[in-house]
């Protein structure tokens, strides 16, 4: 056969990788062909969902397992020997790969991507593709990895033979923090966004460091003990015996791997910094969870651990590094080594999309002034000024807003899913408890069949925090709906949660990012594809904010003397060891009147020793007085619902709008479209096609269909939205092929057969009726068996031919 004629995937089998073999790679062990690397964009339009495109590599090379060293992109021969390098090198930016070839079978087009070649690009025979040791040699030297480095470099990660293995990020950021510490580098900053595996990630770093014997013993340290016991007894199991947490404040010496809150280890009192019966060099490695966290108080406890053990290498995790005028990852850690987005993790599927439903009420966007004199329900006078959207539920209450947000919560439920995990974030500790009994109130036949179906789960409840663990367990139903304030910020893997309230004035671009966490996890097992945020004050509006998902900046100067870590701007809430809650960083409020003033009560502080000992907290802030006013009326002046868009940017954009745009893109025009529709061996390629970018034929179908009073043909659904053709049903398409007296050039089996075919496609459509199985339907029993059917047509090529005539027919368009 000529070599013009052959496949790709024969010009694989038969050119490239006879090539790669002949050059000393391993086929087996170090070369793997039609590699999958993403999951596939989930797209969302209504309540549907579907997966787009996925991004496959033709060739991926490994030098060894989970360490990609080349990608090969193939084209069939009547393509050039380069016409794949642009494709090629686009994945090589994502799995972070430094040498990239294409090739048609004649050769190779070689790209040196690590800028240490004399030529960038150059062209090799069949013959000259390099070997393992040379293409290792390249990037040793490229990476400067002395031998020292390559031991470190070279050990292979945990494999437990169950098949796991990295998601090609977590391969990039493990190569990239083992390179670096292998090199010397004592700080390192991992950026990674919440629900992408941040402790699995951290877990094979440091097994590589420890077996390698390059770091012999290791801290981890985290904020929350429920995050360090999922971490002990989930991704860090494989350690065994040789891990131990700390806890009770005892040290035992005896283990190499130690678990810890940094709580546990640190107190105000120097007898109850038990990390100093540590030496200063015991550990050689300390990975810090979570690392944007704390505030001033804990901050200065981070701050002299961390400084303690100095000569150890130090390892930041986040989903959110703090780069503000006060506070600054990067100034400690460095930039970062490596950086994955929640844009880009719901790019490529692994993270689930969300959109937006946002409600705007007429007081919050006017304001409210009392009337002269005016008191609250207490008693209280209320102070004579314009109380706007931030005073809402932190400095006055509407019992009628808090009924508002709580009905439009519970109607979306009614309509979508009663039983989705839901979480409410409120502005305090108080608010988060009259919305529970808003929505318990609003609920009743569901909470009189369990009681937790609204549960309040905030630091001074214990109740609601033991609830914890169940609205987490996605086999749990209950609690299906929480209310909270700061204690399910972070460290929440809510893997099922589908629905976020923001009732909260967030002026946090990191506790924003956290929140929005929350709902990131995908959960296919038990139906979570994406999830929703409903927004009841202007919080999504930071979607827009260019520090969303960008890179972090670093923007803070330390004067000369100041501390490496300075206190941060923003209270946060710090689980005590053992105590599984947290602190709500609210001052006292004062709701009743002066004459009888009782501060709504706040939950024990947490010493930061642990929740069981320790100093007792500074002295709180003076009270507030939160005005609670009854009877005034509150409406919705505004709604809206947005959703991604392919750019990663929220857009309000009906299905109709979103459809021609993606057609219109697809297509440069009418012609285009109807040429590529007739030149399709089947049409459904060109629906699935249309699928993968986020077109949804039954939602079109529901909407156009229903307007024009019928069922639409896919063909005729474009046709009418994109290009504003009138629309024919099937059944119209069907008559006017008839009219044209086409059949009159068939008799007998035959013609019975194409007149069967196009009754069923005015029944069905065009996808069933392409596929040849239609001929085991029993429509065409009544005429003989397929094998007869399409002999009538003189054989399976004849058939198929008079098939496309008859395609031809009905989508004939009068111009």
């Amino acid at each position: 056969m000529n070599k013009k004629e052959l496949s790709e995937r024969d010009i694989c089998t038969k050119y490239i990788t006879p090539a790669i073999e002949k050059a000393g790679w391993d086929i087996q062990t170090q070369v793997r062909e039609e590699v999958t690397f993403t999951a596939g964009r989930i797209i969302v339009r209504g309540k549907l969902h579907a997966r787009g495109k996925k991004r496959r590599a033709d060739y991926i090379l490994y030098h060894q397992k989970n360490q990609p060293i080349a990608v090969i992109e193939a084209k069939d021969n009547k393509h050039s020997m380069g016409s794949g390098m642009q494709q090629a090198l686009s994945y090589a930016e994502a799995l972070d790969i430094p040498f990239v070839f294409s090739s048609n079978g004649d050769g190779f087009k070689f790209y040196d991507r690590t800028g240490n070649a004399d030529q960038t690009q150059t062209e090799l025979s069949l013959n000259e593709f390099p070997s393992p040791g040379e293409l290792w040699s390249r990037y040793c030297q490229a990476k400067e990895l002395d031998e020292p480095a390559q031991k470190t470099v070279n050990y292979p990660y945990f494999d437990d033979g169950s098949g796991r293995t990295p998601r090609y990020y977590q391969a990039n950021a493990i190569n990239r923090t083992i390179e670096a510490i292998a090199k010397g580098q004592n700080r390192v900053l991992l950026v990674m966004a919440t629900g992408t595996g941040k402790t699995y990630t951290a877990f094979q770093i440091i097994w590589r460091l420890w077996k390698s014997e390059k770091k012999k013993r290791i801290l981890f340290l985290a904020d929350r003990n429920i995050l360090v016991d999922q971490t002990k007894s989930n991704d860090f199991k494989p350690f065994g015996p040789a891990m131990t947490k700390i806890e009770k404040r005892q040290v035992n010496k005896a283990f190499e791997i130690y678990l810890s809150l940094y709580q546990a280890v640190s107190g105000n009192e120097e007898e109850k910094n038990i990390y100093k019966q540590f030496d200063p060099d015991f550990f050689d490695l300390i990975v810090i969870d979570e690392c944007h966290r704390g505030s001033a108080r804990e901050d200065s406890a981070w701050r002299e651990i961390l400084e303690y053990f100095s000569s150890a290498t130090h390892v930041g995790l986040t989903a959110t590094p703090k780069e503000t005028k006060e506070v600054s990852n990067i100034h400690y850690f460095g930039e970062p080594v490596y950086t994955y987005s929640l844009k880009q993790g719901i790019e490529d599927g692994f993270l689930a999309p969300y959109k937006v439903i946002r409600f705007d009420f007429d007081i919050d966007l006017e304001g409210w002034r009392p009337q002269k004199g005016q008191i609250d329900k207490y008693g209280n006078l209320i102070e004579d000024r314009i109380f706007n959207q931030r005073d809402m539920d932190r400095n006055i209450v509407f019992d009628e807003r808090t009924q508002l947000v709580a009905l439009k919560v519970t109607e979306y439920l009614q309509k979508t899913d009663e039983f989705q995990k839901t979480i409410v974030f409120c502005d305090d500790i108080d608010h988060a408890e009259r919305m529970r009994e808003a929505l318990v109130n609003l609920n009743p036949d569901r909470v009189k069949e369990n009681r937790k179906y609204v549960m309040r789960i905030t630091g001074d409840n214990e109740e609601g925090k033991d609830e914890l663990d169940n609205f987490i367990d996605p086999e749990s139903t209950y609690p299906v709906i929480t209310t909270t304030s700061k204690l399910m910020t972070t460290g929440v893997d809510a893997k099922t949660c589908k629905l976020i309230v923001l009732d909260q004035s967030i002026q946090s671009m990191t506790e924003f990012k956290q929140i929005i966490g929350r709902g990131t996890r995908i959960d296919e097992d038990h139906g979570k594809h994406w999830f929703t945020i409903m927004d009841f004050k202007k919080a999504t509006e930071r979607f827009a904010d260019k520090d969303f998902d960008g890179e972090p900046v670093q923007i803070f100067k330390p004067k000369p003397g100041e501390p490496i870590i300075p206190p941060e701007d923003e209270p946060e809430n710090p689980e005590g060891e053992g105590g599984g809650g947290g602190i709500e960083e609210d001052p006292p409020i004062i709701t009743d009147p002066p004459s009888e003033i009782t501060p709504e009560p706040e939950p024990e502080p947490i010493p930061p020793g642990g929740s069981d000992e320790g100093d007792p907290e500074p002295p709180p802030e003076p009270p507030r007085i939160k005005y609670h006013v009854k009877g005034q009326a509150f409406k919705v002046t505004k709604y809206r619902v947005q959703h991604l868009d392919a750019s990663g940017k929220l857009v309000t954009e009906s299905m109709h709008d979103y459809t021609k745009q993606c057609v219109v893109k697809q297509y440069a025009s009418m012609d285009d479209f109807l040429r590529k529709w007739s030149a399709a061996d089947k049409k459904k390629a060109i629906i699935d096609e249309l699928t993968e970018l986020g077109v949804f034929w039954q939602e079109l179908q529901d909407n156009v269909g229903e307007k024009l009073g019928t069922e639409l043909d896919p063909f005729d659904l474009i046709c009418h939205i994109a290009f504003d053709r009138p629309a024919l049903t099937r059944r119209e398409r069907a008559n006017n092929v008839k009219k044209r007296n086409y059949f009159s050039q068939y008799e007998g089996v035959a013609r019975q057969v194409l007149e069967t075919l196009l009754d069923k496609y005015a029944d069905v459509g065009i996808e069933p009726v392409e596929d040849m199985t239609i001929l085991t339907d029993q429509a065409f029993s009544q005429i003989g068996a397929p094998i007869e059917l399409v002999r009538a047509f003189g054989g399976k090529s004849q058939y198929q031919k008079a098939f496309k005539e008859l395609e031809e027919q009905l989508y004939y368009l009068d111009r």
